[in-house]
């Protein structure tokens, strides 16, 4: 806030309150209009926060700091007017914006500008904690248990919603209840499936994703079913998929620009996908994004130690299909730690991937 010089920050993210109070929040699927979910003050360095108990709230954050939700909007500008601030505020940054509270908040802070807090934001949760890359592991961790238990369930004749079934039970059964995404498996050989179940001689990728106390983890792992990893096709795959991981975790060094991921494609002659090849892992989708149509700004970013990313390879056969596997990767000033205890690139067996 200093660096940005924010007297006040005005947040109504769910993952910038998450990290600011360190409150676990009730995820959903749908989206959230703005509002003052949480206030933070930098003389004080105070943080206030709209709740109506205190069960995880952390001590930092004493009662009298909460205050409750109320439907009538004039109620939240008189409580951000009571909240305790010596000097009135000139600069009032916020991390989204509505057309309701763009009347509002210079209601509240009728002396201040109220400007865009997000750069700020972002650059305080680019670089991770400790704690936070401990609660990366830990979600990796439920996500490769879930991930090994669909693994286990594949088969020819199942179905890709049965096996999301399985991962989503062996998620439950590890206390957590939120996958990071829908779509966890799907079927990338060549022929034309439809809602077709598991055939003999298919590829099947799988994106486990799990959020665990607010965290992400993530991995990604292509299987060949029943004898298909035999096939020259398939093994040639695979080999081009370690080629191009050789290239990608050989790029993810401290300091140099995100773009070194998008190079390691252009080495290996692999064409880009679509979707991105790298971004920031943590209270969700963190920066940076790396991706062939952000090629500018791949460029300005810096590989800093303490970033986390999700970096993903895709190697495509007109024949055999598509490979396609992802890593959580923590930049180290000694260079890339892969943070799953069974990186893909060591699971190959005499049948593709065990």
């Amino acid at each position: 806030m200093e660096a940005h010089d924010l007297d006040v920050l005005v947040l109504g993210r769910v993952a910038n309150i998450r990290y600011v109070s360190g409150v676990p929040i009730l995820w959903n699927a749908g989206t959230r209009p703005f509002g003052p979910g949480c206030v933070v003050v930098r003389a004080t360095r105070e943080v206030y926060l709209m709740s109506t108990w205190d069960e995880g709230v952390p001590e930092e954050i004493p009662h009298d700091h909460l205050y409750g939700i109320t439907w009538n909007p004039m109620n939240l500008v008189e409580v951000l007017r009571g909240i305790g601030v010596d000097v009135e505020p000139g600069r009032v940054g916020t991390d989204a914006m509505s057309p309701l509270f763009a009347q509002l908040l210079p209601m509240a802070f009728p002396n201040a500008d109220i400007v865009d807090g997000s750069a700020a934001l972002r650059a305080a949760r680019r670089i991770k904690t400790s704690e936070e890359v401990d609660a990366i592991r830990v979600a990796v961790g439920v996500a490769e248990v879930g991930l090994a238990a669909a693994v286990s369930g594949l088969r020819p004749g199942v179905s890709e919603r049965e096996l999301t079934g399985v991962f989503m039970d062996a998620m439950a059964s590890h206390g957590v209840t939120t996958p990071s995404t829908q779509d966890v498996v799907r079927i990338t050989s060549t022929r034309a499936r439809g809602d077709a179940p598991v055939q003999d001689g298919d590829l099947v990728a799988f994106n486990a994703g799990v959020v665990a106390n607010g965290y992400t983890g993530e991995v990604g792992r292509t299987w060949p079913v029943g004898a298909n990893g035999n096939r020259t096709p398939v093994s040639d795959l695979y080999q081009r998929w370690e080629q191009l991981w050789s290239r990608l975790i050989g790029a993810c060094q401290p300091g140099v620009p995100a773009s070194a991921l998008l190079e390691a494609y252009e080495a290996t002659d692999e064409p880009l996908p679509l979707t991105p090849i790298g971004r920031g892992l943590g209270l969700g989708f963190d920066d940076p994004v790396i991706t062939r149509d952000l090629r500018e700004t791949a460029s300005m970013e810096r590989l800093d130690p303490g970033v986390v990313l999700v970096v993903t390879g895709s190697v495509v056969d007109d024949t055999a299909g598509t490979i396609t596997g992802s890593e959580a990767v923590l930049i180290t000033p000694d260079g890339p730690e892969v943070l799953s205890a069974s990186p893909f690139w060591n699971r190959r067996s005499a049948g593709g991937m065990a």
